[in-house]
């Protein structure tokens, strides 16, 4: 119990880091990596009960060659552009940390009941998160938009920060929404699912975040589809009609995608053409330097390339790796992402099929890792703590429960089939066959 405590501790820290956040007095060592490095060293001493399940987890492999990818850019980097070390360590540090929880909670060495705990605890931190928005979004009312008055929760202190709160919001949807449409039996929690559900629409709605409205109309759209084609149909006519009773400042939102300029054209507003001349110069990048410009210098580079734009994010994630760490880069977070995907789906092949539980949460969780991959075609999150630390954690925290799902059902089934009954046992009550084949049924056998 203690233990899963102190497991839970880090799921409720890292996307309330603002809130919670205190000075080590230690350089270099944040409340963060101190809480990772005193869970990883009480499941070290702990013994072999906190040992993975599986010798080796399904997306070892990529996140290691991610890993070696973004070590090759801070070589690059130290090469091409040489600056402080030291900073350059500790942004490829921050990079590398989050992601290593992944590791941290396939080891949690739980049982069956304190894995689902700490699965719905990520939940629950995540609901809590969205209530926080929702109370941004209501002090800032949803009468006509305005970039400024954009929740963005515990993500930051203004609304510089609401895109990654979309993004994260609209990660963990998807797992409200599985249990809301396939717990059957559990009343009290498709209740608390669905409630969970209207938290997490709600919260996406206050940031204002138009990749986050289609990630998560995405990943609703594909769970429904699984759950029931014409169930899906039916609430897509409806959802028609529903769309007049957003908020007008959700729709306006929406609708300035495209405006019209003096003279009536369309052109594109002034957020979304920004990131297509901000992608455009990183090309230019990355085609004069195929290697890859090196770990933390695409806002050092793209003012070479876009002047108006010196010093400004790619708001890519997949556009900033192919810049700063090449193809290799690209390709590794691709991998990544496949082997994340593979992971989901050989969940749901895992558990058995007469299991609501297990296959609301697998299904949710492949959802989780899409919904991911989109929310880094128009930002750059993936290596953000506050926004992904609980993604990994989550990770690791199904890896171990469906593992111990198929060691529940191998037991079942073992207990469920009668034992074979021992050769000597067959050779004593029937004395012909033992005579007939002598040796067969044991040497006691073969004496009757």
């Amino acid at each position: 119990m203690l233990i899963r405590l102190l497991l839970a501790v880090p799921i409720l820290f890292m996307p309330n880091m603002l809130h919670l956040s205190f000075e080590t007095g230690i350089p270099g060592l944040n409340i963060a990596n101190l809480l990772f490095i005193v869970v990883v060293g009480v499941l070290l001493m702990a013994g072999r009960k906190y040992r993975p399940l599986e010798a080796r987890g399904p997306i070892t492999n990529a996140l290691l060659l991610l890993f070696a990818a973004l070590l090759i850019g801070l070589v690059i980097a130290q090469a091409t552009m040489p600056m402080n070390f030291m900073d350059d360590f500790t942004y490829i540090k921050n990079l590398v940390f989050y992601p290593l929880l992944y590791f941290v909670y396939r080891r949690c060495g739980q049982d069956l009941k304190g894995t689902r705990q700490l699965i719905i605890f990520v939940m629950i931190v995540a609901a809590v998160a969205g209530l926080e928005a929702i109370r941004e979004g209501l002090d800032y009312g949803f009468g006509r938009y305005s970039e400024t008055r954009r929740a963005s929760g515990p993500f930051g202190v203004d609304y510089s920060s609401a895109n990654r709160a979309g993004v994260f919001y609209a990660m963990f949807l998807p797992m409200f929404v599985a249990m809301a449409l396939f717990f059957r039996k559990q009343k009290l929690w498709r209740t608390a699912a669905i409630a969970g559900c209207a938290i997490m629409a709600v919260a996406i709605m206050a940031t204002y975040s138009r990749q986050s409205y289609l990630i998560a109309l995405v990943a609703v759209a594909l769970l429904l589809i699984r759950r029931n084609v014409v169930l899906a149909a039916v609430i897509g006519v409806l959802m028609v009609p529903a769309i007049s009773l957003l908020p007008e400042s959700v729709t306006q939102r929406v609708a300035e995608t495209e405006q019209e300029d003096s003279v009536g054209a369309e052109q594109l507003d002034v957020s979304t053409a920004s990131r297509f001349e901000i992608w455009t110069g990183a090309m230019e990048m990355w085609s004069e330097h195929p290697a890859g410009v090196g770990l933390n210098r695409f806002k050092r580079h793209i003012g070479n390339y876009v002047p108006r734009y010196a010093g400004y994010d790619a708001h890519s994630m997949y556009v900033l790796m192919l810049a700063e760490c090449g193809p290799l880069g690209l390709a590794a977070l691709f991998y990544l992402l496949w082997r994340l995907l593979a992971m989901g789906v050989g969940f749901v092949r895992a558990v058995p099929g007469n299991d609501a539980e297990a296959k609301a949460l697998s299904l949710g969780f492949i959802l989780v890792v899409v919904s991911t991959a989109l929310g880094n075609v128009y930002g750059s999150p993936f290596f953000e703590g506050a926004v992904m630390a609980n993604f990994w954690a989550l990770c690791g925290l199904m890896e171990h429960y469906v593992a111990l799902k198929k060691r529940q059902a191998s037991g079942l089934v073992a207990a469920a089939q009668p034992a074979a009954p021992p050769a000597a046992h067959i050779g004593q009550r029937f004395p012909l066959a033992a005579r007939i084949a002598p040796g067969r049924y044991g040497e006691s056998d073969s004496r009757q």
